[in-house]
């Protein structure tokens, strides 16, 4: 066992070395591999530029001259790897990092009049722009100095558009989307999105051979210096006045195998039109109408290119189809009718995935194991169905045991959902929101957990739930039964008594009940989450549970008094009644380049009354805190709630038993700030990210006296939330991290450290300064009155996707 964790150690160790290795590389300049006569650039600068175009003119400087960012490791990452003999290589070349910014007179003189073109695109037309190098040491430094001169406004503005139909559409709908008005400073990306809108417009309202090239501008001088009139000209095609057209007969088409379509499709096309659709499925597997129901391409609808669009986008959401190509023809040339022809090539019905991962954390090592099979089409009509099994174990490595010797817990779960395309909803048939493939799914599970020497829970869940989308950043979700029921023992041995003088939740393990309530969520721009932009995130959830049967037993004429510990009960079964909202608020703010700064609040409260005024809140609806997702110096469930001291348990033998199940609460609270930035461009075929963060919060308990004994009231002392004792119940923890992407995953490990710890008293809270002098005598103490338990200053956290 010694020597595992001693592999272990210097595995971590090994990769501090590495780490420090590279950094170190990064103090090296690059100088010493190029000959005398080249140099380095270090710096670039941009002079006399309006600030709010500073940022804009430097993506005009040529990418081979600009030096990289201060947390940049490309350069020493592509000095490690290609250089040979105090030189670059020349050949051989890995693919590691990005070579440094060797200076180049043609590419800053191109840079120059980059610039200078951009400067006169903004209405600078008298703009010039000059270069200044500065070379000292092999090392370059480059600055560009702008004349800006005075801007030129638009005076007036006109139009000769040929066609009176094309002009009538432009009319009535440039207010909408137009940039351009009198007195406004020159612009051409104005211009260009003008011209990008109109085509747009043409394209929305049936002109469908309508193309930019027809749409261009006339700058005008005057005689004022500084302002230019504007006229836009719209053109015909050389065969006459643009044409408006609408949808003929729609050709659905879907091939034989995923392998795609036979040479010829003309013997094959159906010749069966039902409400101007002609479908045609080679391969025997899908239903017409479900299908069909995606398809916005209607007959004799005006052409419209968002319908062609939301057709796209909607086929590819079934998740049935691995190709989607709309093409149209012309019967007619003199005619006004385009039919659509919509290719689908079907991909694999079904498929099994394997998942695997292996928790590791300061004392204890698991695994957990998962087996999905997903048929997509289970009724032929893309019905997805889902069965998972899933199992894992979590072993206790310290105290000289061996891995999975002392294995403390285990979980197994076998679940199954079957997810239609639509919303089912009885006697109403809801308009498809253009934004999203609306579901309904249909779920259930079986969960079982056993705490070795302390209890077995088992937990059935039924759900009916429904997912919508009202735009492409706000979707609902929206549960409206959702049914469980739970059986909790514990083991025999287990002395109840002590457990409930000395430990939380003892009643919340030791219980059966059903549950029968319903959810809400909303969130807001999720699909901008992988975006460097600036925006607010939220994701706001409520579960409420047991108003419905409590209204079923008081109609039933129930003589039941949930104080006195005589709950209210259906089918011989007493039910939970409580309320349980939850926020997670993220603001990501883009600071340029790849870096970005996001600020979150993530809360909730449980809150049990009527029926469960005594028995509280179900275990599984608890909160934690501590994880890779949350405080990330701690283990998940070590920390609070509140003050919480696991010295308080009597035993050593207690404190293993329930270690994880004792540090629970019903209110959290965390904040989070995290720094993302880019190190490497080129590392091992993927992109390496780094993240520095600061977290704070913890977990409380609502009110006195709850999931507890009564008789332990100093408990509730340290435990329930109070505003006045708020600092000093906040942990708070930093760290840093990599982030390797691969563009489809992320794997993540983080290094959290603990700067103030609210298990301990005053001063000794701040437990950052035992790091550093006294360490090894403040984890002697705290092992001796914790044990099993032992201190760790350092929590490392590996995952895969980014923890928010």
């Amino acid at each position: 066992m010694k020597a595992y964790q001693y592999l272990i150690n210097i595995k971590l160790k090994s990769t501090a070395i590495l780490l420090f290795i590279i950094v170190l590389i990064q103090s090296c300049s690059s100088t010493k591999y190029i000959p005398d006569y080249q140099a380095i650039v270090k710096k670039v600068t941009i002079d006399s530029v309006d600030t709010e175009f500073e940022e804009q003119a430097y993506n005009y400087v040529q990418k081979d001259i600009r030096p990289p960012s201060a947390f940049s490791i490309n350069v020493p990452l592509y000095n490690l790897f290609n250089t040979k003999d105090g030189r670059y290589k020349t050949s051989n070349i890995k693919p590691f990092g990005t070579p440094p910014a060797i200076l180049d007179s043609a590419l800053v003189e191109i840079s120059r009049n980059q610039i200078q073109k951009f400067l006169n695109g903004k209405g600078y037309f008298d703009a010039k722009v000059a270069a200044d190098i500065k070379v000292k040491n092999k090392k370059a430094q480059i600055d560009f100095v702008a004349n800006q001169g005075k801007v030129s406004n638009v005076g007036k503005l006109t139009d000769s558009i040929f066609s009176q139909n094309v002009k009538k559409v432009y009319d009535s709908t440039k207010a909408t989307f137009t940039r351009l008005h009198p007195g406004m400073r020159y612009d051409v990306d104005s211009l260009t999105y003008e011209r990008e809108q109109i085509y747009r417009v043409m394209k929305e309202n049936g002109y469908f051979y309508f193309l930019r090239p027809y749409v261009n501008f006339d700058v005008i001088e005057t005689n004022q210096p500084q302002k230019v009139d504007l006229r836009l000209n719209i053109t015909n095609p050389p065969s006459g006045p643009h044409k408006q057209y609408n949808i003929g007969t729609t050709y659905m088409i879907i091939a034989p195998s995923p392998d795609g379509f036979p040479d010829s499709l003309r013997n094959y096309v159906s010749r069966d039109t039902t409400r101007g659709v002609s479908f045609t499925d080679l391969s025997k597997r899908y239903r017409r109408n479900p299908i069909l129901r995606y398809d916005f391409l209607k007959q004799g609808e005006v052409y419209d290119i968002r319908n062609e669009n939301l057709t796209y986008d909607r086929l590819y959401e079934l998740n049935v189809f691995k190709n989607v190509k709309i093409d149209y023809f012309n019967r007619d040339s003199t005619g006004n009718k385009i039919n659509p022809i919509i290719l689908l090539t079907p991909q694999k019905v079904m498929s099994n995935r394997v998942e695997g991962e292996v928790p590791f954390n300061g004392g204890t090592i698991g695994f957990n194991l998962s087996n999905t099979y997903t048929n997509n089409n289970l009724f032929r009509g893309a019905e997805r169905f889902e069965l998972q099994l899933k199992g894992g174990l979590q072993s206790r490595i310290g105290n000289n045991a061996k891995p999975f010797r002392d294995i403390y817990q285990r979980d197994f779960s076998i679940s199954a959902s079957i997810s239609v395309p639509r919303l089912l909803i009885p006697f109403y048939k809801p308009i498809l929101g253009g934004n999203g493939m609306p579901h309904t799914t249909f779920s259930s599970s079986y969960i079982y957990a056993l705490q070795k020497d302390v209890s077995v829970r088992r937990v059935f869940i039924n759900s009916v739930t429904y997912d919508w989308f009202e735009t492409k950043s706000k979707v609902h979700s929206f549960t409206p039964l959702n049914f469980e029921y739970r059986l909790g023992t514990l083991e025999d041995g287990v002395d109840s008594a002590t457990v409930s003088n000395n430990l939380y939740y003892a009643t919340l393990l030791d219980r059966k009940d059903l549950t029968l309530g319903m959810k809400y969520s909303y969130t807001l721009n999720a699909d901008k989450l992988n975006q460097l932009r600036t925006f607010v995130y939220l994701r706001a959830n409520i579960d409420i549970a047991g108003n419905l049967l409590q209204g079923i037993s008081n109609l039933g004429g129930s003589k039941s008094d949930p104080a006195a510990g005589n709950p209210a009960r259906i089918l011989g079964l007493p039910f939970n009644q409580y309320v349980r909202p939850e926020l997670d608020l993220r603001w990501y703010k883009h600071l340029g380049g790849e870096r970005q700064f996001i600020a979150r609040l993530n809360t909730g409260v449980a809150y049990s009354y009527g029926n469960s005024i005594l028995t509280g809140i179900p275990f599984e609806k608890q909160f934690f805190a501590g994880g890779s997702n949350g405080l990330r110096a701690w283990q998940a469930r070590t920390i609070g709630p509140g003050n919480y001291n696991r010295e308080i348990i009597s035993t050593e033998a207690l404190r293993k038993a329930f270690f994880g199940l004792d540090q629970l609460g019903t209110m959290r609270l965390e904040t989070n700030f995290e720094y993302r930035f880019t190190l490497a461009k080129k590392f091992f075929g993927a992109t390496l990210k780094g993240a520095a963060f600061v977290d704070a919060g913890n977990i409380w308990n609502v009110r006195m006296g709850e999931s507890i004994s009564q008789e332990f009231s100093e408990l509730d002392e340290l435990t329930v939330f109070k505003l006045s004792k708020l600092a000093s119940r906040v942990a708070v923890g930093t760290g840093f991290g990599l982030r390797y992407d691969v563009q489809y995953f992320v794997f993540r490990f983080d290094v959290g450290i603990k700067l103030k710890d609210p298990q301990f008293i005053g001063d000794e809270q701040w437990v950052i300064s035992k790091l550093f002098s006294g360490c090894r005598d403040f984890k002697n103490q705290y092992n001796a009155t914790h044990a099993p338990d032992t201190y760790r200053f350092v929590q490392y956290n590996f995952g895969i996707g980014m923890p928010f």
